[in-house]
């Protein structure tokens, strides 16, 4: 069971998410504004915040900005906010996904479990059977030592050197599709029709800004190499 502040002004709307997350089997609180979320989030720290982005009394963007600078939890935007600019202002935040409105309640409960599934702990975690790992040879990193990478593709968590990495939804499946692609290279609108959601409204900017997002998480930005006029490809070699 998770602990899931979500944060909606729509009372009808709300109702709804309340009953089919504590259907799910998680603890819920509800905020229908702005006020009163920081405080409430340092006092009991929530497994993820479920926010919509226009309340009555503030921006959702800026309350996420807040809490990500004190605390680094799981964020889903829930939100009427659809262009391309928005998504990418998600994102740059650090949110885990955005999912624009009208949407199935469904498909959040699915997106929510994805979240948690991903979700564990700071610090070392214990490599789970079902990961695969690829290894950066010494010649291509920064520091010039061996480093390990292990993605696991059922708890869609990602270890660094046995250290977890937060990726969100949405920069593990760009990452686990450039990996699985063994060294070939894969182009920007391969990357936006099987890793993003929104292919209708993706653009290079958004792949831009989720490669950045991914490369300053890893560090060692030589595991996957911009092959201009292109794409991307993935230069660890995977282990036998």
């Amino acid at each position: 069971m998770a602990k899931i502040f979500v944060v909606e002004d729509n009372a009808g709307l709300s109702d709804a998410i309340v009953s089919y997350l504590e259907v799910d089997g998680h603890r819920v609180v509800l905020f229908d504004r702005i006020s009163g979320v920081i405080e409430a989030v340092r006092m009991a720290v929530p497994d993820l915040l479920v926010l919509d982005v226009m309340l009555p009394d503030g921006d959702g963007f800026r309350l996420a900005r807040k809490i990500k600078q004190e605390l680094d939890i799981p964020i889903l935007f829930l939100t009427a906010r659809s262009s391309e600019s928005d998504r990418i202002t998600g994102f740059e935040i650090g949110a885990d996904d955005y999912v624009v409105k009208p949407f199935s309640m469904r498909e959040l409960v699915l997106r929510v479990k994805s979240i948690l599934a991903r979700t564990r702990p700071k610090g070392q975690v214990e490599a789970a059977a079902s990961g695969k790992k690829w290894y950066l040879p010494e010649e291509l990193a920064l520091d010039k030592r061996r480093h390990l990478l292990e993605l696991d593709e059922h708890a869609h968590t990602c270890l660094h050197d046995s250290l977890e990495v937060k990726l969100t939804a949405t920069e593990w499946k760009i990452l686990a599709f450039l990996a699985q692609r063994g060294g070939r290279v894969v182009s920007r609108d391969q990357l936006l029709g099987m890793c993003l959601d929104y292919l209708a409204e993706g653009s290079e900017r958004s792949i831009n800004t989720h490669m950045k997002n991914i490369r300053a998480k890893l560090a060692v930005n030589e595991w996957v190499e911009t092959v201009r006029g292109f794409g991307y490809r993935f230069v660890g070699k995977e282990l036998a």
